[in-house]
Parts: structure tokens; C-alpha cells; sequence
């Protein structure tokens, strides 16, 4: 395989999909050389059917606001491969969601799905509409017309869809009623569901925890752990959330937040009851982050994001490319030791490049935000037995999940000097399980 040849052919191809195109590039950089070791790979063309979906569905999603208007959106799921276990992976509803953007996330699944050792495929869906300033009935409305046309595509052994950016409880709990009005069956074809309905403990925390897991096992590899360190973090949904909680937890300092419009900062730390506020602000009153810094009289830059700041620990936890090159030098030169990705993608390549020729401990986010699949797995696995765990018996799975991610990342990425490059180490341990499974299946 010459990496270079297969992108270029893919750009051809698939025009105007950056996302998608980066991150082809980024895990075929990365295990080209392994690859290469198995010349009947080659043989059988697996690169390239392991860079395309195995399908894509694109339909108009028609739905009614509340002033009685006909407005439409689009709906994409993009199913790219199931090798290992059905499609797994998330619906996003943002203003931003492409096809390019969501085949990109669709093919990381793949390799992060593959790494959590569950027996899931790699899948992404969504549409660009936005629930940001819409009332619940718009939101419950949209979400049934949405799940009106892809019903007919997934299900508990073919794919099973969760929450992304924008869709939390309430719409997959919308859209898990619609479905299984359609079908006229109760079965756990999407994750991240209610407790009194099939819903698993610990998930709406899993991303965010697992990041924190996985932190901590970089860090021992350098003998250090998380007490007293100061961390930024950006975004304040979902993700960053619980990524402050286990942080505060473990006691370190948690000292940035921020969302769209803009970042706070409090030198003073943002403890469990600051915590607890902007957690209420964003989950029951959907708020901008500026309202905790005019609350508690800190810091807030309107259009920026949060990483010239001092620190120890960043943990990019908002939404793709966030980390550029010049923030990734702000970072290694204010003196941060490790990088730790909550979103998907959220450094762009020359970001990376920085955090790796500075030697800082780094994790990719198919690695470090697994955590979230992971028990999306889990919740899978209890709505197939029909039992709950207890949450102390998800949360040591979920550990333990993560533990062995940061094995497989140091089996495959120690360099000869020592230094740990966990890119290569989750991309090369992601897609050799994936490879010798499609192997094994034949020319489908």
C-alpha cells in the first residue's frame, strides 16, 4: 500500500470532504508500515474497502414548527463497516453535520469501536438541524420525522445508533418512541436511553470518565497522576461535563469551560458547586457559558477557545479541528504534559505534530473518548439479557475497558526511544482486529 496513492484517489472520488479526508490520511500514515507486512492485504484491495462505507443513506426530513410552518432538514447515516459486530455510533444534530463530516466520524468508530474489544461496527448518522432554540414539541416533532425514514435501516443486530453532539436523552428518547412505534417491538436498537427504559448507568457519564481513565494511565507511564494539576478544558456539554467531574473527583483543578460563543476562565477553579451550576444552566435551561462568568465574576473571551491558558492538563472535549498548530505551541510552551481528546478529532494534524515532537503524552480521541462506546456496548449487552448492573459493576467495566485500550496503544506505539506514540499504537491495535476479521469473511 502507498498511503499517498489511496488518498489521492479517495479525494478524487469523494470531492469537497475534508474531515473525511484527514482522517483517512491520519490512519494510514500511521499503520502503512504494518500494513505492508501482510502482503495478502494487498491481494484483496482491503484498503480501500476499509476507507469506503459499505453503504450511505441520504433522505429529506420533513417536520412542522410550532407556528405551523413546513421546514425540512437532512438525514444521513452512513454505515461503514461491521466486521466485528453490528454498526455502532452516534446521531449528531448540528447546523454543521455533512456527509464528509460523518463519514469521517463513521470510519474513527470503526478503529475506536474495534479497540473497546466489544463486538461492534462503525457507523455515524445525523442532520443539520439544530435543537439549539427550538421548544420540545419542535424538538419531539423533528426527532419522529427523522426516525420516520430510518427505521427501516437499523435494529438491535444490524445498527444501533446513540446520542453526538446535540442529541442527548430527550432526543433519543423521542426517537427510540418512534421507532419502536414503527416496529411494534421493544428491543435496544439505540443507546443512551432512560433508565426506566432500557438505559444503562454510568453511560451519560462514560465519555467523559473513560478520558479520565485513560488520562490517568498516560500519566502513570510517566510516574504522575492527576492530583493538583490545573486543566483546561473546552466545551461545557455532555462530554466536558463529566470530564470536570472526574477531574474534580481525582483532585485536580479544573479552571476553563467553554462553548460556541466563547470560553470562561477561573483562576479559582470551578468546583463540584460551580460544577452543578453550569451543568443545570446547560442541561435544563440550555444557556451560554458567558452566564457563569457574569455569575461568578471570572474571566469570559467572547470568540476564542480556552488553550493559550496556563495549565497542566488539556482536554480538547467540544468538536473537531478546535486545536490548531499555533494553540498546540501555546500549550507545550505553557508547559502542559499531556493532551487528552474527549471529541472526536478536535487537533488538526499540525497539532499533533507539535504535541508529538515535544514528546507530551497524547491520546487520540478513538482511544481516550472510547469510554462512551464503550457502555453504549455495555448497554447492549444488558438490553440483550434483559438484567441492569449495578453502577460501581459498569464503572469497573468501563475501567477496565480503558485500561486495556492504553495496552494495546503501548503494544503498538512504543517508538525505540521509549516515548509512547499512542496515534499509531490505537490506529495499528483498531484495524488489525478489523482486517483479520474481513479476511477471515471473504470478498463481501
Amino acid at each position: 500500500m502507498n498511503a499517498a496513492n489511496v488518498l489521492e484517489d479517495l479525494k478524487r472520488r469523494f470531492p469537497n470532504e475534508p474531515e473525511y479526508h484527514q482522517a483517512v490520511e491520519e490512519v494510514l500514515s500511521t499503520i502503512e508500515e504494518e500494513y505492508n507486512k501482510h502482503p495478502e492485504f494487498d491481494k484483496v484491495n482491503l484498503v480501500e474497502r476499509l476507507c469506503i462505507p459499505d453503504r450511505v443513506y441520504q433522505f429529506r426530513v420533513t417536520w412542522v414548527d410550532d407556528e405551523g410552518n413546513i421546514r425540512t432538514n437532512m438525514g444521513y447515516r452512513v454505515q461503514h463497516n461491521n466486521a466485528i459486530g453490528p454498526y455502532k455510533g452516534g446521531i449528531r444534530f448540528h447546523a454543521s453535520v455533512n456527509l464528509g463530516i460523518l463519514k469521517f466520524l463513521a470510519f474513527e468508530q470503526t478503529f475506536k469501536n474495534s479497540l473497546t474489544t466489544l463486538p461492534m461496527g462503525g457507523g455515524k448518522g445525523g442532520s443539520d438541524f439544530s435543537p439549539r432554540g427550538k421548544s420540545n414539541a419542535e424538538v419531539m416533532r423533528f426527532c419522529q420525522a427523522f426516525m420516520l425514514e430510518l427505521w427501516r435501516h437499523i435494529g438491535p443486530e444490524t445498527d444501533v445508533p446513540a446520542g453526538d453532539i446535540g442529541v442527548g436523552g430527550r432526543e433519543v428518547g423521542y426517537m427510540f418512541g418512534m421507532y419502536k412505534k414503527l416496529t411494534r417491538e421493544f428491543t435496544g436498537t439505540l443507546t443512551g436511553k432512560g433508565l426506566e427504559f432500557g438505559g444503562s448507568l454510568i453511560r451519560p457519564e462514560a465519555t467523559g470518565y473513560g478520558n479520565i481513565y485513560f488520562l490517568q494511565e498516560m500519566l502513570k507511564t510517566r510516574g504522575e497522576d492527576l492530583k493538583g494539576k490545573v486543566c483546561l478544558i473546552s466545551g461545557s456539554g455532555n462530554v466536558a461535563q463529566y470530564t470536570a467531574e472526574k477531574v474534580l473527583e481525582l483532585g485536580g483543578k479544573v479552571v476553563t469551560m467553554s462553548d460556541s460563543d466563547g470560553y470562561i476562565y477561573d483562576p479559582d477553579g470551578i468546583d463540584r458547586e460551580k460544577l452543578d451550576y453550569i451543568m443545570e444552566l446547560k442541561n435544563l435551561y440550555r444557556g451560554r457559558i458567558r452566564e457563569y462568568a457574569e455569575k461568578y465574576g471570572c474571566k469570559y473571551v467572547a470568540g476564542a477557545k480556552p488553550w493559550g491558558e496556563k495549565a497542566d492538563i488539556a482536554l480538547p472535549s467540544a468538536t473537531q479541528n478546535e486545536l490548531n498548530g499555533d494553540h498546540a505551541r501555546q500549550l507545550v510552551a505553557n508547559g502542559v504534559i499531556a493532551v487528552s481528546e474527549g471529541a472526536n478529532m478536535p487537533s488538526t494534524p499540525e497539532a499533533i505534530r507539535v504535541f508529538q515532537e515535544a514528546k507530551i503524552l497524547y491520546a487520540p480521541g478513538k482511544a481516550a473518548n472510547a469510554g462512551g462506546v464503550s457502555v453504549s456496548g455495555l448497554e447492549m449487552t444488558q438490553n440483550s439479557i434483559k438484567l441492569g448492573w449495578t453502577k460501581e459493576e459498569v464503572d469497573e467495566r468501563l475501567k477496565s475497558i480503558m485500561k486495556n485500550i492504553h495496552e494495546a496503544c503501548v503494544k503498538y506505539g512504543t517508538e525505540p526511544d521509549g516515548y509512547i506514540n499512542y496515534v499509531k499504537g490505537a490506529n495499528v491495535a483498531g484495524f488489525m482486529k478489523v482486517a483479520k476479521a474481513m479476511m477471515a469473511q471473504g470478498i463481501v
